[in-house]
């Protein structure tokens, strides 16, 4: 997650809004945010966000759930009598957010409560402690029994025994990640997301975690895994329509942290495509499905079977930790929102970008300064344009394939201009290498720079992930006009 001592992009509190004749879809912004002062250049900028990635899949092969710096895109809601935003993650199955008093350890840079776009942690008023007894309070202490639970809570044990424990409050829950941590209690409150309709999506018991103390962690996560505790989970138990099926389309960004962009579209449940958008450029009509993978280990996880990866007319297999999950929880990509670059595993990544260079290399001068400075490669310097670069496929199981646009996996940009230095332009392969496999969680990730420019539809009820090209700015025009 992006540092959020100043974020410099466009960040109001954006009301949601009612697009469809039915009153089963809804539509809501997620902004991307870059904090103005906390990177001097793209070069930095770049090898912060590539640093997250890479700690981003080691933290997901470690531990129960991903939360970690890195998580860009942002989402706005109100809470009890509170508007809130938090990153949007589809690697975590749980919303948790700061609450008063609140003791952020090595977070200097981080969080300023008077700064930053949130009223400060919240100060709980209506919020509802969850009981030992709560489902919900097995859940996320990893489905712990009851009994168990009641026992962490001090119940006394002749009331265990005749389970009358409802009064005492579900125990406090630790959570660690890549290069933090934090720990929270569960609470319930009403959620509310108001459309330009008469009335307003309300949730009367929502489950959250209120954090009094984090590690390098200052701001919150709504969870969109597949877990009982995520918005989305949540949502569909009181309408099913909107919490099994959601997408979002993420607007194309650069590193340039000096320009403001339109929302991304966050849909919940489905929405009829008119003529006006079937006549969009770059608007595929149908979805190019892929199954999701289940995870007996991690079941929150959005995994898929990469099965290929295209470099020009060349199809590289993928190792079969990609393609498949194994029965303790071991392989496949994880479709994820919160992680910035696609991670691939060593010696795959190393093929797939060896026959890259077979292409490129010929052409362009390997840009080896620039490698050093931003922790991408390979790099080239394109003093003779970027014509010749070829075109990449994924190919998901399920005979899907997505055609993946050059400026989602070849980011161009001038270099130079310091030190008395030209200015050259450069580009540069936005995919990482994940490090040797390990027997221990996923193989990949999908990054969320790879899915921009696509509506990545998470089909819940028949259990498959969609991709399909779209305009993601016009989308978002498109169906706040409807």
């Amino acid at each position: 997650m992006a540092s959020s001592s100043v974020f410099f992009t466009l960040f109001t509190f954006f009301s949601l809004f009612l697009f469809s004749s039915s009153a089963e879809t809804l539509v809501f912004p997620l902004t991307h945010s870059f904090s103005k002062t906390q990177y001097n250049s793209t070069h930095q900028l770049l090898k912060s966000t590539s640093a997250r990635s890479a700690t981003r899949l080691h933290h997901h092969r470690q531990v129960s759930l991903p939360l970690t710096p890195g998580s860009d895109y942002t989402l706005s809601f109100s809470l009890g009598s509170q508007t809130i935003s938090l990153y949007m993650d589809t690697g975590s199955d749980v919303v948790w957010l700061p609450c008063h008093p609140f003791d952020c350890i090595l977070c200097e840079g981080k969080y300023n409560p008077c700064t930053i776009p949130n009223p400060g942690p919240l100060n709980l008023t209506s919020a509802v402690p969850v009981t030992c007894k709560s489902r919900s309070c097995s859940a996320v202490h990893s489905s712990m029994s009851s009994s168990n639970l009641c026992a962490m809570a001090k119940c006394p044990l002749e009331d265990i025994e005749i389970s009358d424990c409802k009064s005492y409050t579900c125990p406090p829950f630790y959570y660690a990640y890549g290069d933090g941590s934090f720990i929270a209690k569960l609470y319930s409150d009403k959620l509310s997301m108001p459309t330009s309709s008469p009335s307003s999506l309300i949730l009367h018991n929502f489950t959250f975690g209120c954090a009094h103390s984090a590690l390098g962690e200052p701001i919150g996560v709504a969870g969109f895994g597949r877990g009982r505790l995520s918005l989305p989970a949540q949502l569909a138990i009181n309408s099913p329509e909107i919490g099994n099926f959601f997408s979002y389309c993420l607007v194309s960004h650069s590193f340039d942290t000096t320009k403001v962009r339109k929302p991304s579209p966050l849909i919940l449940g489905r929405y009829s495509v008119d003529e006006k958008m079937k006549q969009m450029k770059d608007y595929e009509i149908g979805y190019a499905y892929t199954p999701m993978l289940e995870n007996p280990k991690h079941p929150y996880f959005y995994c898929v079977g990469l099965e290929a990866v295209t470099i020009g007319k060349m199809k590289i297999p993928a190792p079969a930790s990609l393609r498949r999950v194994d029965g303790r929880g071991n392989g496949g990509m994880v479709v994820d929102s919160g992680t910035t670059f696609t991670m691939l595993p060593h010696v795959f990544y190393e093929t797939v970008v060896t026959e890259f260079d077979k292409r490129v290399g010929p052409v362009y001068k390997r840009a080896n300064p620039v490698e050093e400075r931003t922790g991408l490669s390979p790099c080239y310097y394109l003093d003779k344009g970027s014509s010749n670069v070829p075109q990449l496929l994924l190919h998901f199981g399920g005979n899907s394939s997505v055609v993946m646009p050059k400026r989602n996996y070849f980011y161009e940009f001038l270099d130079g201009g310091d030190d008395g230095k030209l200015k050259r332009k450069v580009g540069c392969v936005m995919l990482m290498n994940g490090g040797v496999e390990e027997e221990s969680g996923p193989a990949g990730l999908l990054g969320n720079y790879q899915q921009q420019g696509f509506e990545v539809v998470y089909d819940l009820e028949k259990k498959r992930v969609g991709f399909a090209r779209r305009k993601c700015a016009s989308l978002w025009d498109d169906l706040n006009q409807h």
